[in-house]
């Protein structure tokens, strides 16, 4: 048995890169939640419990929710002054400033021509990246003009994931990942051997497959191994070389050693 892990263990390793990114576990924080979104430079943690939005600091915790659009199916807080709300079911995003206060609703419903939106991400300025189910199309839609300003080419297989920072937006699907700039010009994409979800690390990304973890720097397709041990990733968030771990009712924090 001990001879076969072995033989799987460098299987991995020339599929997936020879040199494996260490993690170094930093600490252990204790969380009772549906989901982890994310944690700030500054340890604030945002979270899903019982479809309520989190925001918890070192001094307290303030929440919303909108009862009226059902379920909470995703949040995106990279951009803290202006967190996006994902209420798939009703087909609407709900725009919250750091105090939870709501200061912007986009009904895809009431939107001429219609969008049915599957996954929603952050945009620069007043916009956020959206995947039109019915047309297979990533879009930057501007929801001041309530006009797109881009549109992919349609994709050809189920999306997965989908993740964005100012300059970079991430499609996930069950073929292949693809990366577009903010221009919604396409960049390059990588091929899908299994992978789920993901998150991004500056510009580079953290790919979830099964119970594992992979890295895939910047300008590179070699994907790495992030060792975490035999841990259980039910969610996961990667900030400044630092990786958070959700696992059996706690955050593990992680210190990356990328180079």
């Amino acid at each position: 048995m001990r001879f076969i892990k072995i033989i799987l263990f460098f299987i991995s390793a020339i599929t997936y890169g020879q040199k494996p990114v260490e993690a170094e576990l930093v600490k252990t924080s204790d969380l009772n939640a549906q989901s982890l979104i994310s944690i700030d430079n500054f340890g604030t943690v945002y979270y899903v419990s019982n479809h309520v939005f989190h925001k918890k600091d070192l001094t307290k915790t303030i929440t919303f929710s909108n009862l009226q659009l059902g379920d909470l199916f995703d949040a995106d807080t990279f951009n803290p002054l202006k967190m996006k709300l994902f209420y798939k079911d009703f087909n609407t995003v709900i725009i919250l400033d750091n105090r939870l206060a709501e200061i912007y609703k986009i009904d895809f419903n009431q939107i001429t021509p219609y969008k049915n939106v599957s996954q929603i991400s952050t945009g620069y300025d007043n916009t956020i990246w959206i995947f039109n189910q019915d047309l297979q199309q990533l879009e930057l839609f501007d929801y001041k003009t309530k006009n797109s300003r881009v549109q992919t080419v349609p994709v050809q297989s189920a999306v997965l994931d989908l993740k964005s920072n100012y300059n970079y937006c991430w499609l996930l699907t069950e073929k292949f990942l693809y990366v577009f700039n903010y221009f919604g010009s396409f960049i390059k994409k990588i091929e899908n051997t299994g992978f789920t979800t993901l998150a991004i690390n500056n510009e580079d990304v953290v790919l979830k497959k099964e119970n594992s973890l992979f890295y895939l720097k910047k300008n590179e397709d070699e994907l790495r191994p992030i060792k975490t041990g035999n841990l259980m990733i039910n969610d996961f968030f990667v900030t400044n070389e630092t990786l958070y771990i959700y696992s059996k009712e706690s955050i593990k924090e992680f210190k990356l050693k990328t180079n």
